[in-house]
């Protein structure tokens, strides 16, 4: 618990000194937040390190009521803000356009990183087009891993409704069945493929981290409830400059963040969630386009039949990079 506070009170100590692109003077420059709360939703994922670690960012942003509610099994993030029970978010770039494509109320507001999904296979299989006739593994229908699977069948020319066959299981249970040769792919999510890489199990078959164009595209976006962006643009602009300052911080500073979220429960397998934070490219949320990632996903989607709005509809009703365009001027390196 000590190390904690001493992290967090460097980080604290860090913004106030202008380490991370901005000085007190800018605060003071600017008005408050209109709302003293924030509730980030909390999903246990490494991943989602930027949002854990911006707790003391957003104090000294203003925040002083800071808490993050948990989502239920089987729920996502994104339902969690339509919900009322939060107010940011982050998850995949392809689950996000489903939602919207669904009529589900958040707005999109900046890239967070690239590189967390990983295609497994079993040796059989060497290409994406080798998958037709395949049995994947996914852990829920229309969830992120199925969009993204999706996504990949797609862009190869394999309609993801009829070439192959899904398979719902809870993650490990997939990822025992592909040990066993039961299933021919699964798409794991830190730290699931670090560890399936340890213990040898399958193949990677596509990396969204290494393989193009997929690793030129966000995998992770931050969100906000429309309603919370549109009542508070201060403190929505506050809340981003905060969550991509934590960014830097993730990247620099890997081992003291793997453990602050071990001390703090959201991650139960220290060893691989270390080498996730290790692996995913959190100071590179400047080289990419967040508008050209939800394009991208949602021509893949549309052509395999996952949604039926065009990707100029997803942008202009579910994104807004205003207050991204002006954090991004502050942060300048």
């Amino acid at each position: 618990m000590t190390d904690r506070r001493h992290f967090l009170r460097d980080i604290a100590l860090a913004s106030a000194a202008g380490l991370l692109g901005i000085g007190r003077e800018a605060f003071a420059a600017e008005p408050p937040p209109e709302t003293r709360r924030i509730r980030l939703a909390r999903d246990p994922s490494v991943c989602m390190a930027p949002l854990y670690v911006a707790e003391e960012l957003l104090r000294q942003e203003g925040f002083r009521e800071i808490s993050y509610p948990a989502i239920e099994q089987g729920q996502g993030n994104a339902a969690l803000l339509a919900s009322g029970k939060a107010d940011f978010g982050m998850d995949a770039a392809p689950a996000l356009i489903m939602g919207l494509d669904a009529g589900e109320r958040f707005t999109i507001l900046a890239g967070v990183h690239v590189g967390c999904y990983e295609l497994f296979a079993t040796p059989r299989i060497r290409t994406i087009r080798d998958l037709k006739g395949a049995t994947i593994a996914i852990t829920q229908l229309r969830d992120d891993r199925h969009a993204f699977v999706a996504s990949m069948l797609t862009h190869v020319g394999l309609n993801p409704r009829t070439d192959v066959k899904w398979a719902t299981h809870p993650a490990e249970v997939a990822m025992r069945f592909l040990e066993e040769g039961k299933i021919d792919a699964f798409l794991g999510f830190p730290p699931e493929p670090q560890e399936l890489r340890a213990r040898k199990i399958g193949h990677t078959l596509l990396s969204i981290l290494t393989d193009r164009p997929w690793s030129q595209y966000f995998c992770c976006l931050l969100m906000a409830s429309r309603e919370f962006a549109v009542k508070h643009p201060v403190a929505t602009r506050r809340a981003l400059r905060a969550i991509l300052k934590a960014n830097a911080i993730c990247a620099a500073e890997p081992e003291r963040v793997g453990k602050l979220l071990v001390d703090k429960g959201y991650v139960v397998q220290p060893r691989y969630a270390l080498q996730a934070l290790r692996e995913i490219p959190y100071a590179r949320w400047r080289d990419f386009d967040p508008a050209d990632t939800l394009r991208f996903y949602a021509l893949r989607l549309r052509e395999g039949g996952m949604i039926r709005s065009s990707p100029d509809k997803i942008i202009a009703q579910g994104a807004d990079f205003r207050f991204l365009d002006e954090v991004k001027k502050e942060l300048k390196a």
